[in-house]
């Protein structure tokens, strides 16, 4: 193959030192924009190269659909079919020979290349194509080659290459490699706004651009939506409303190979098309005839949460690059127009760049195969992005607990049998496992219909999609079928399994998934505490138990997309070892009364409980500490007496500090096994708890020493000099003292207690109203007594009210009748 002899592209011009590069260098970053011809010329120029005579040049593509593109295009230059000099190989399908010198393939198969054969003696080259989109396994096969080249193999050639990307950052992880940039062929595109209003549903928005549109312009139309859902509604609100000429094509992971070809083949002589597309169709596809891009301006992302171990797919505004990338697809044959559905300053606060996935994903596949690398710590690999702590240490845990990992974190046995199956890890395991039960065949099958959108259909029943998927007769299906028969029999599965349910296989790739019917019909929690719905008009919405496979959304309403029905006894067989019994003991605040009952649970989901009698003796009461603990000392009996010594020990603490202890809320709660415990009689109800233990309980924490000053020190009662017994009240610091004026009538000095600390007096009426307080009775007396006294003298008339009160004898009672 020689240069002259391939098309003159804008890449061409760096053809000659982009070998040259990788020749001296053995490294390179190719930036070039859409339509620089990068894909398809890079590889076939350097098959001229002396070096790459030595083995295969490996060309990475981040989606099946590009690398097939990719390989037939290459193919065409050369006047073949793919699987001669270019063939590609990725899941359930593959074209390649002995002849094969380019060999494209998806990222996710160089990964396992990388790992299975870490030599690579039979490749001298490995290009990773469109790594601006930072899939994970992309990043993965980067860091593995890398690697390699520096531990094995020094002549493996390795070109990173992208039309948006930051080529001085991924230069600098290639040690320094060169950037090379190339021009790109584009023709001008008149990018549009037309903001969707809130109340909208995108796919109306889509289908009134696109009718606007072909009524506008003569060619065909790329418009691009969140996901397979909403390219369904938008095609069902065109298909009847599309002009004779026009042919109106989904294009999505989902589809068959051959139904993606579809779509991006030229329209016919004379017609045109619509294609509605997710993200798939932003880059490394050309799709001929398109001079119009719509751009609803969401993307649907997968969304790791370590913390549930969920993936759940997230619909977010697209990057600026994204949005660029769209709207260059309608200037790669011709001039073009870009409708994007919002607002042209909204751009700006469009994030940069798609976040990489290495930092949203499940890490479980990645750690897994980095110690069938022979890597404990996926750190130490050269990753642009390092992977999250959090979601590592949440993959090292679930393949711990699933046997595939042992506590140094290598490779066990089952861990192998795990990565043989080349599936994400819980459904690998779950394969494994039902193996061993003559369970393989429908286990492989719903793995398969598990990671393969489409196939048995879109129902949320899961057995529903086996049954389909079982008659299903595309291309696409019976190699499914072919893989999953091959997964099986990696297993070690038999071909003569009898078919099985889908609820009780499920239970091995998640059982923290298990889902309970709870309160409203359709609606469930999960053993991880999640909460689940379905539409009430599903099957499954009134199942007692399911396991759920898939859900989308957030917090506790996500919606159940992919489940299967189970048994109460399916579920004890499965899992019983997980099933925990529980002695709960808690607290009834009405009746005062703790209470013991027994759940058996299974994580968040309680199975069955019953009802225990009270606990006595210890457990009784350990319990009523535990319930003081939660509800705070007002559960109490308390009574005047112990809240009156209660007040007069936290006066002291107050005014004299220790040894006199702290009986404030906080610190009995935190002392309660020693003022509390020692006095409760082994009853679970509080009204079995009397007044003289507590009372004996706090004194319980006065130093014995103390005990004895505390009647001097903070008296319950004052003496009047009538002699009557009147009650101290003890607030906030202060020791209260209400009592008739009239009984401390000849008082020349302040009432005071212990060493001298006055009582604040409220001084109060005959009919025990307060008419003044005080903590100078002395100048009380000499001051404001006349104005209280003529006030009250005329409403009291039948009590003493002297001039001189001090000189007074003082008086509980009126003045004697006169007869």
């Amino acid at each position: 193959m020689t240069l002259n002899k391939l098309p003159d592209l804008p890449v061409t011009a760096v053809l000659p030192a982009l070998e040259e590069v990788l020749r001296a260098r053995g490294k390179a970053v190719l930036v070039a924009p859409p339509g620089a011809g990068k894909t398809t010329l890079v590889p076939l120029a350097l098959l001229g190269a002396e070096w790459s005579r030595k083995g295969r040049i490996v060309l990475l593509e981040p989606r099946r659909l590009a690398a097939r593109a990719a390989a037939r295009r290459m193919a065409a230059l050369l006047g073949e079919e793919p699987g001669r000099t270019v063939g590609y190989a990725m899941r359930m399908e593959r074209r390649i020979s002995a002849d094969t010198r380019i060999l494209v393939v998806t990222e996710g198969v160089a990964a396992r290349m990388l790992i299975d054969d870490p030599g690579l003696e039979d490749v001298s080259a490995i290009i990773f194509d469109e790594f601006h989109e930072r899939s994970l396994d992309g990043d993965f096969a980067l860091a593995l080659a890398l690697d390699v080249q520096g531990a094995l193999r020094p002549d493996l050639r390795l070109l990173v290459m992208s039309a948006t990307l930051d080529g001085a950052r991924v230069a600098g992880l290639l040690g320094g490699a060169p950037v090379l940039e190339s021009a790109g062929r584009s023709f001008p595109v008149d990018i549009q706004y037309a903001e969707r209003p809130p109340e909208m549903p995108v796919e109306a928005a889509v289908a009134a651009a696109v009718r606007r549109l072909l009524n506008e312009q003569s060619g065909s139309i790329l418009a691009f939506l969140p996901g397979q859902r909403e390219i369904a509604r938008t095609e069902a609100l065109l298909r009847d409303r599309l002009p004779a000429d026009v042919d109106l094509m989904p294009l999505h992971g989902g589809l068959d190979g051959a139904a993606q070809d579809a779509a991006i083949r030229p329209a016919l002589p004379g017609r045109r098309k619509v294609v509605l597309a997710t993200s798939i169709a932003e880059t490394s596809v050309t799709i001929d005839g398109v001079t119009a891009v719509v751009d609803s301006g969401l993307s649907r992302l997968p969304k790791y949460e370590p913390g549930t171990g969920l993936t759940r797919l997230e619909t977010v505004r697209v990057s600026r690059a994204s949005a660029d990338q769209r709207a260059g697809r309608a200037g790669r044959t011709a001039p073009g127009t870009a409708l994007r559905l919002w607002r042209k300053e909204q751009t700006a606060a469009l994030p940069a760049f798609t976040p990489p996935e290495i930092l949203e994903a499940d890490l479980s596949g990645l750690v897994l195969d980095c110690a069938a690398f022979g890597v404990t710590d996926p750190t130490k690999l050269p990753f642009l992005d390092p992977p999250p702590a959090p979601a590592l240490k949440e993959a090292r845990t679930l393949l711990e607990t699933l046997g595939a990992l042992d506590e140094a974190g290598r490779l066990t046995e089952e861990g192998a049998a795990v990565r043989r199956l080349a599936l994400p890890v819980r459904l690998a395991h779950m394969v494994a496992v039902a193996a061993r039960t003559d369970q393989a065949k429908t286990a492989a099958e719903l793995a398969i219909i598990l990671s393969e959108r489409g196939l048995g259909g879109n129902r949320v029943d899961l057995d529903e999609r086996l049954s389909r998927f079982s008659t299903e007769r595309g291309p696409r299906a019976q190699a499914a079928r072919a893989l999953a028969a091959r997964l099986a029999q990696m297993a070690g599965g038999r071909q003569d399994e009898a078919p099985s349910r889908a609820g009780p296989l499920l239970l091995h790739a998640w059982p923290d998934r298990v889902a309970s019917a709870r309160g409203e019909y359709g609606r469930f929690v999960l053993a991880n505490g999640r909460g689940g719905i379905l539409d009430p008009a599903e099957r499954l919405a009134g199942e007692r138990y399911l396991v759920v496979a898939d859900l989308q959304g957030q917090a506790r309403n996500a919606r159940i997309t992919a489940a299967a029905a189970i048994s109460e006894e399916e579920l004890l067989t499965g899992l019983g070892h997980s099933i925990e019994t529980q002695m709960e003991t808690f607290f009834d605040s009405e009746k005062g009364i703790v209470r013991q009952r027994e759940r058996r649970r299974l994580g968040a989901i309680v199975l069955s409980e019953r009802t225990l009698p009270p606990p006595k003796g210890e457990a009784a009461d350990r319990a009523l500490l535990e319930a003081v603990r939660a509800h705070g000392t007002g559960i109490l009996p308390w009574h005047k007496e112990t809240e009156g010594l209660r007040a007069r020990l936290a006066f002291l603490h107050r005014t004299q500090g220790a040894p006199w202890p702290d009986v404030s809320e906080e610190a009995l709660l935190a002392q309660l096994e020693e003022w509390l415990l020692p006095f409760l009689n082994g009853e679970a109800t509080i009204s079995a708890i009397s007044s003289r233990a507590l009372a004996d309980g706090l004194m319980a924490l006065v130093p014995y020493e103390l005990q004895r000053r505390l009647d001097a020190e903070a008296p319950s009662h004052y003496e009047a000099p009538t002699g009557s017994r009147v009650p101290i009240r003890y607030e906030n610091g202060e020791a209260i003292l209400a009592i008739r004026v009239q009984e401390l009538f000849g008082l020349t000095k302040h009432p005071a207690i212990g060493h001298g600390i006055p009582l604040t007096l409220e001084l109060l009426s005959p009919a025990h109203r307060p008419i003044q307080k005080t903590r100078d009775l002395p100048g009380f007396w000499r001051g404001s007594w006349a104005d209280v006294r003529a006030e009250m003298r005329g409403r009291y008339p039948k009590h003493v009210w002297p001039e001189d009160p001090a000189a007074a004898l003082p008086t509980r009672r009126a003045k004697p009748r006169v007869k």
